[in-house]
Parts: C-alpha cells; sequence; structure tokens
C-alpha cells in the first residue's frame, strides 16, 4: 500500500524559511515522478516543485530560487526547502507521485497524472 506522509509545515514570517519533508512507502522509490503541488484558498492546485529519477529538477516560476526540492532514496525522503517566504506562498502543501518506470518532466504533467498523494501539511507565511 503506496503511502506518503508529509511534515514540516507551520506558522512563519515573511522571509523565513521551512523545509517539508515527504516519507514514501510501498512502493520502489526510484520508480516514480515525485513533485510537490499547493493549494491555497479559493484555488486551483498548482506544481511547485518536482524532481526526475535522474534528479533534474523543475520549478514554478514564482517559487524559483527560493525552493530547492531534493530526495534522499536512503530514507526514501522527498524533501522542499522554502526559503525568503511570502504571504502569497501560504498554502496546503502536497507531496504527490506518478508511478513510472523512469521519470523525465512529471512536473509538466500536472494533477491528473499523479497516482498518489499525502494527505498536505500546512505553512503559513504572515506579513
Amino acid at each position: 500500500q503506496v503511502q506518503l506522509v508529509e511534515s514540516g509545515g507551520g506558522s512563519v514570517q515573511a522571509g523565513g524559511s521551512l523545509r517539508l519533508s515527504c516519507v514514501a512507502s510501498g512502493y520502489s522509490f526510484n520508480m516514480a515522478c515525485m513533485v510537490w503541488f499547493r493549494q491555497a484558498p479559493g484555488k486551483e492546485r498548482e506544481a511547485v516543485a518536482g524532481i526526475d529519477s535522474d534528479g533534474t529538477t523543475n520549478y514554478a516560476d514564482s517559487v524559483k530560487d527560493r525552493f530547492t526540492i531534493s530526495k534522499d532514496n536512503a530514507q526514501n525522503t522527498l524533501y522542499l526547502q522554502m526559503n525568503s517566504l511570502k504571504p502569497e506562498d501560504t498554502a496546503m502543501y502536497y507531496c504527490a507521485i506518478e508511478l513510472v518506470a523512469f521519470c523525465a518532466g512529471g512536473f509538466f504533467r500536472g494533477v491528473k497524472a499523479m497516482d498518489y498523494w499525502g494527505k498536505g501539511t500546512l505553512v503559513t507565511v504572515s506579513s
């Protein structure tokens, strides 16, 4: 049974940092596209950052140069380091995977391509 469990959310002031974690289980960790999404109240869920099988990373323009996605294969854990946080980063953040033998460009395939989702972790940034 595939499980994705996010943690690390919280409340911070603008300019602060948080690191989100997503512990994965129930599948072969490398055989998936892994993407962080977020959804703010009243808005659609959007891809924030994705990482491919070869380590290639992709980011939404709104977070480029502030957020960094990474993964630890030994710990089956996906991370999202978020720096220079802004109030507009306030959202529920979700870890999601698309099960594939080799991932390329999963970030660009969006919500409908994802096979499994975590329950999310809330990030609140105050001004």
